[in-house]
């Protein structure tokens, strides 16, 4: 497709002799937000890393802006313009806030940049420019969730890739992420994001694919997609409350 940021297509991956990832495919549309959900060991944090050139496929392919990526490294992929926010955040905790972020501006073009990328983060997360000069340690969940989501967007990322980003964080919390995820999205970015919060996660999607045992189970968009059908993809979760769209939560 003409408008289509991220084509995976039929990629196998290992872990030695593991095999954690069978022929999974999707496309992700530019400045889109697609949600990928399924139960813990299904292969959705592998995904984003083999996105993110952490984990190189044994079969298949990974295209970005229609070019093959597959096997870059990461670094490499941050220079193409994917950034990754990882699962539990990994902030730099001896670091300031502002040290932080000046590392995601390693980048030649970022580094021209990083004035107006650090304007647009203050902007968008002002506790963080409230505490640039704070030891990310001392911050909150919430607070390093933030400013791990800042720190991705120094780079001025077409596409960024979001893991778990509202684990252990209380649901008020959540919601003022989604809601600069929302932002960030409104100009632009596109984002992919790994969850477990299956209702918000749906809320805030364009498309979805459920994810089971390493395979893609289920795919569509949201309003398209029956609790039942859900419940069928989604494995182990056989007494999941999927409400309505119109009657989910912001």
């Amino acid at each position: 497709m003409a408008n289509s940021i991220l084509r995976v297509e039929q990629i196998d991956v290992h872990y030695g002799d593991f095999h954690a990832l069978w022929d999974v495919s999707l496309v992700v549309e530019e400045a889109q937000v697609v949600s990928i959900i399924g139960a813990n060991g299904a292969g959705k944090s592998t995904l984003l890393n083999t996105i993110a050139g952490v984990k190189k496929p044994s079969h298949g392919t990974v295209q970005f802006k229609g070019n093959r990526i597959n096997g870059i490294p990461p670094y490499q992929a941050v220079v193409e313009g994917i950034s990754m926010v990882p699962e539990g955040r990994r902030v730099f905790p001896r670091l300031t806030v502002l040290e932080n972020l000046e590392i995601g501006s390693y980048t030649t073009k970022a580094r021209k940049r990083k004035k107006e990328a650090l304007k647009k983060i203050y902007e968008l997360f002002p506790v963080l420019e409230e505490r640039k000069d704070q030891l990310s340690i001392t911050l909150s969940g919430g607070e390093q969730q933030m400013l791990a989501i800042g720190r991705a967007l120094m780079s001025w990322p077409q596409l960024i890739l979001l893991d778990e980003i509202s684990l252990g964080l209380a649901p008020v919390v959540i919601k003022q992420i989604y809601q600069k995820i929302k932002q960030i999205n409104a100009e632009g970015i596109t984002a992919l994001l790994v969850e477990q919060d299956i209702k918000r996660s749906l809320k805030a999607a364009h498309k979805v694919y459920i994810m089971q045992s390493g395979r893609i189970s289920l795919e569509g968009r949201p309003e398209s997609l029956s609790q039942e059908e859900i419940r069928k993809a989604y494995f182990g979760l056989s007494d999941l409350n999927v409400k309505s769209e119109a009657e989910r939560d912001v």
